[in-house]
């Protein structure tokens, strides 16, 4: 597991926003440059002071875009250099309570926006943000506009927002429609086709209704999205029903994923309640991915290893876990596909994954 967030000290007091250098690279007014290091840190020096970060070496460092937090002595790793894989928590705070949430919702806010700028504007170019919460989108203005100042001075980026859709308006559908905002795609979740059990799955009574006001004002909009699904015991064999309201309702759609329950969050405590072995029934999912396949609907399957996965519907299963949080079983390093494969979270449970793969 790769860490992002690492002890730091730091001269200054307040928190800021920088770039790692720990070569002659040319330099950004908000970089940092690399003072001294050793197997166990790094000291850098930059316009906020000197810092310095222990458990990470200058090499791996180098090129990040941090946010250092000195009263807190900590720093974190919030634009990794070279990975694809960069993700900006902007909110823990939700308007749901999904039964298997990873990431269990608190009440408080740490407003980060201003800070979380300056960090996207320090991104290597062409790079893919991904923005999270919490529900980003109870912060709805600040969001979007930090999205639009970003895309406007660096349209290189792209943007990939996680979001339960059920704040967006009539009033936002022309705000949507700028032509920067197809650089933004967002990432909505819908867990079942009927509306009480989408409910129960989050939390929320009136929430399925919400989330088709929602997708009606993204349609248009002429929003682009990917349809997200995780797979529960409560909605296993509901899924091709989801499939054919996908394909009636929302064929507007980029990518429909079907994802495997990660055991962290809320689902780490229900996880013998709400894991499905997807192979000792894989036919609900693969009759979801045949009627989506069928409709023009592009499906993939999330965290779901390659070889636990029937040869034909195996082509669906792509490699879509995080780098920072991705684990393989011993016995993957045999198979043949283990670069096009998910493997597992990092706190999958170990003796479940060693026992459950076969090398292709």
């Amino acid at each position: 597991m790769i860490p992002l967030l690492l002890s730091a000290e730091a001269e200054a007091d307040a928190p800021f926003v920088t770039r790692l250098r720990a070569t002659g690279t040319s330099m950004h007014s908000a970089d940092a440059s690399l003072v001294e290091s050793d197997a166990l840190g790094a000291t850098f020096a930059g316009k906020s002071g000197l810092f310095a970060i222990d458990g990470a070496t200058a090499d791996d460092l180098d090129g990040d875009v941090v946010l250092v937090r000195p009263q807190a002595g900590r720093v974190e790793r919030l634009l990794r250099s070279g990975s694809p894989h960069n993700t900006l928590l902007v909110t823990e705070r939700c308007d749901q309570l999904c039964v298997m949430c990873s990431q269990p919702p608190k009440k408080t806010h740490d407003d980060r926006f201003d800070l979380l700028e300056q960090a996207c504007l320090l991104a290597e170019p062409d790079t893919l943000i991904g923005i999270s919460g919490g529900e980003p989108t109870l912060y709805k203005d600040q969001l979007l506009g930090m999205v639009e100042r970003v895309l406007t001075a660096r349209p290189d980026l792209r943007f990939h927002i996680l979001t339960n859709a059920q704040h967006f308006d009539a009033d936002d559908i022309s705000r949507l429609r700028a032509s920067l905002y197809r650089q933004v795609s967002w990432g909505i979740p819908l867990y079942a086709a009927e509306p009480a059990l989408h409910d129960e799955i989050v939390g929320k009574r009136g929430a399925f209704a919400q989330l088709e006001e929602g997708f009606a004002h993204l349609i248009m909009a002429g929003a682009r999205v990917e349809l997200r699904t995780v797979l529960v015991t409560p909605n296993h064999h509901a899924l091709p029903d989801l499939a054919r309201y996908v394909a009636a309702r929302l064929q507007f759609v980029e990518a429909w994923s079907i994802m495997q329950l990660e055991n962290i969050g809320f689902a780490k405590g229900r996880w013998s309640n709400l894991y499905v072995d997807h192979r000792a029934d894989f036919r609900p999912i693969g009759m979801a991915l045949t009627l989506a396949t069928l409709h023009n609907v592009r499906a993939q399957l999330f965290n779901f290893p390659r070889c636990t996965v029937p040869a034909d519907f195996r082509k669906y299963a792509i490699a879509s876990i995080s780098d920072w949080k991705r684990k393989f079983a011993s016995a993957c390093e045999a198979c043949r596909e283990q670069s096009q494969c998910s493997g597992f979270f990092e706190w999958h449970p170990d003796d479940h994954a060693e026992t459950c793969v076969e090398p292709l």
